[in-house]
This record gives structure tokens, C-alpha cells and sequence, in this order.
């Protein structure tokens, strides 16, 4: 892609942003529309039909419904998660482009997309790292292994974002 100027680029960033916050609101309604008519379908099912309560096990209908709210629930995390992680990034470029000191060269404009892919990676090796630091065995080791993930991800990501400052960021 080319822009004929960097203020239509950052335009279209700011696009992405809000293209990205109504992808995440629909996403987030559809969960919920899906959680609620696989609740209401096995509720109604289950007491009209038979005579059970909500969430008795002998009623098939309750599969449905457990789907529903496991569907529902992720559906709305991962669009809160691309929302967040969209209006984030889109509003440090757009800061960024606003900065008469970071417009004058590429890696300050850059540097919030830096630390955002950078993250990722480090996202990553934290939760390799994490299987062979911190083995869940029993439900107290979740605990820890959540704790461990923080201190991980914080000892790794600490290093980088200094140097991707100082790298990056004018004096």
C-alpha cells in the first residue's frame, strides 16, 4: 500500500480502529444472542416438556445450553480482546503521528506497533516457558502458574521496551 501523505495513512489507521471496535461489538452481541437462545431453547425444553429443573442433567437440551454459554463467553473475549488490542494500537499510531518529534522519523511512528509485535512474541515464549517452570498438577498450582506467567511476561517484556525505547524514541 501507498499513501500520497502520511496524514491519509494515519486516516485509514484510525479506520482500522474503529472498523475494529464495531467488529468487536458484533461479535460481542452475537455471543451473547447465542448464549441466550441455547439457555432459553434448554430451559423451556427441559420444564415444558418434561418436568426438569434448569440445569438437570437429564436433560439434553442442557448440552445446548452449556455450548452456548462456552460459545457465547469466547466469542465475546476474543472480540473484547481484538477491540482492545485495535483501539489501543490505533490511538498510540495516531499520538505518534501527532508528535512533531516522533514525525520526523519512522521507528518513533512505528514504535507503538513495535512494542504491540514484540508483545506478542514475548506472549508467546511466556506461555512455552510456563509449561516447564510452572506445572499445573492440582488446582492450588493454577495459582502459581497464573503468578508465574505475570513475573515471566514482566521479566521479559521489561528488557525489550527499554531498548525499543531507547532505540526508537528521540532523546
Amino acid at each position: 500500500f501507498s499513501f500520497e501523505n502520511s496524514e491519509a495513512m494515519y486516516e485509514a489507521i484510525a479506520g482500522y480502529g474503529l472498523g475494529g471496535s464495531s467488529i468487536a461489538l458484533f461479535g460481542r452481541v452475537g455471543g451473547g444472542i447465542y448464549t441466550k437462545a441455547a439457555d432459553v431453547g434448554a430451559d423451556l425444553s427441559g420444564k415444558n416438556d418434561y418436568g426438569l429443573d434448569e440445569d438437570d442433567y437429564r436433560n439434553p437440551a442442557c448440552i445446548a445450553d452449556n455450548v452456548g454459554d462456552n460459545v457465547g463467553d469466547i466469542a465475546g473475549m476474543g472480540a473484547d480482546l481484538f477491540g482492545s488490542f485495535a483501539e489501543s494500537t490505533c490511538a498510540a499510531l495516531v499520538l505518534a503521528a501527532s508528535s512533531p518529534d516522533l514525525k520526523s522519523s519512522w521507528c518513533g511512528q512505528m514504535y507503538p506497533m513495535l512494542i504491540s509485535s514484540v508483545g506478542i512474541v514475548v506472549g508467546i515464549l511466556t506461555l512455552l516457558l510456563q509449561g516447564t517452570l510452572y506445572k499445573v498438577k492440582d488446582m492450588p498450582d493454577v495459582e502459581k502458574a497464573l503468578k508465574g506467567i505475570l513475573v515471566i511476561s514482566t521479566v521479559l517484556m521489561t528488557p525489550v521496551v527499554i531498548v525499543l525505547s531507547k532505540w526508537c524514541l528521540p532523546e
